[in-house]
């Protein structure tokens, strides 16, 4: 009923942390089980250390947050040393009953083409089971989007990790561009196994008493409930054009939110912001999607894409 494939990766449901919110679920475990979640997404890792943005970093919006952490983290080496066994310590414990148990997916960063082949050498050779190549922070270099803006520079970066990667590639797609299509049909020009869409909208907020910005960098990323229309379009749209497994992301809160995701054609779908204030909310999704699909009689697989196929987009979702 709950099971689902992003390409070759089986999954035992499609719940997923997103990238950055979660750590690496180590920190999680004591508020849930998470032997219970389809899969842990890394916080991103870039080849060498990086310090992150000046603070403040976060900032509370209506419906939202605004986070300029500028990929903080303490580099390849640490993470292969300190933190990947602590995910595999979660994912072995979800192996049991025939479960898969939660799949390890590392989001690899990096400022060249280069950093990203040395990234997904090291971590194929690691044993995980997938990678999620961050094309789309807006928080470094300036602010410039560089891969993730441009198609060919999409294809590129994403040709150069297919080259070394001997598990599947999913290609985060920034939503701050014009058209998120073509982005996505240059990742699959590429040889993307698939894409995670979407990452955090560019936004900023003033102090207006101070007459300047709130966040160390300025601007930040957007994440929460306020983008979830943003992402369940593009979902939608993308699902429509490419012939990838799509992970969306986007203001996840609920049940209802993943099954509306995957209605627009997701296979399946990671929950970020919401877990800052419920840690344990992933878990409590899995069940409370079993029992709405329990209740549908339907499964996950069923119901992927039906927006698609209902003569209105919002046909078929109806909770």
């Amino acid at each position: 009923m709950l099971q689902t494939t992003l390409g070759s990766l089986e999954l035992d449901n499609p719940v997923l942390s997103a990238s950055g919110t979660f750590g690496s679920g180590w920190e999680g475990r004591q508020f849930s089980d998470l032997g219970h979640v389809g899969a842990l997404v890394s916080k991103t890792v870039t080849v060498l250390p990086r310090p992150g943005n000046p603070a403040p970093r976060i900032w509370e919006t209506p419906s939202g947050m605004l986070n300029s952490i500028g990929l903080e983290n303490k580099g390849v080496d640490y993470f292969v040393r300190e933190t990947l066994p602590k995910m595999r310590e979660l994912a072995a414990s979800g192996r049991k009953d025939g479960r898969n148990g939660p799949r390890i997916v590392i989001n690899i960063g990096g400022e060249s083409i280069d950093d990203f082949v040395t990234l997904a050498e090291r971590f194929c050779r690691e044993g995980v089971h997938a990678l999620e190549v961050n094309l789309s922070c807006p928080n470094v270099q300036e602010g410039k989007l560089l891969f993730s803006t441009d198609p060919r520079l999409t294809e590129q970066a994403v040709r150069a990790v297919k080259k070394v990667a001997t598990v599947p590639v999913f290609a985060k797609l920034s939503p701050n561009v014009t058209d998120v299509v073509a982005i996505a049909k240059g990742a699959e020009q590429g040889g993307a196994d698939g894409l995670t869409a979407i990452n955090t909208l560019i936004g900023m907020a003033i102090d207006w008493r101070k007459g300047k910005t709130i966040l160390g960098r300025g601007i930040g990323g957007l994440s929460g409930p306020a983008i979830k229309p943003v992402a369940l379009r593009m979902v939608y749209q993308l699902a429509a054009a490419v012939r990838l497994p799509i992970v969306g992301v986007g203001g996840v809160r609920s049940a209802d939110d993943v099954l509306e995701f995957v209605c627009a054609g997701a296979s399946a779908v990671q929950v970020g912001t919401a877990m800052f204030t419920d840690p344990a909310l992933m878990v409590r999704i899995v069940d409370e999607i079993a029992g709405k699909l329990a209740a549908a009689g339907t499964t996950i697989r069923e119901l992927r894409g039906a927006a698609h196929r209902a003569s209105a987009p919002a046909a078929g979702c109806a909770r």
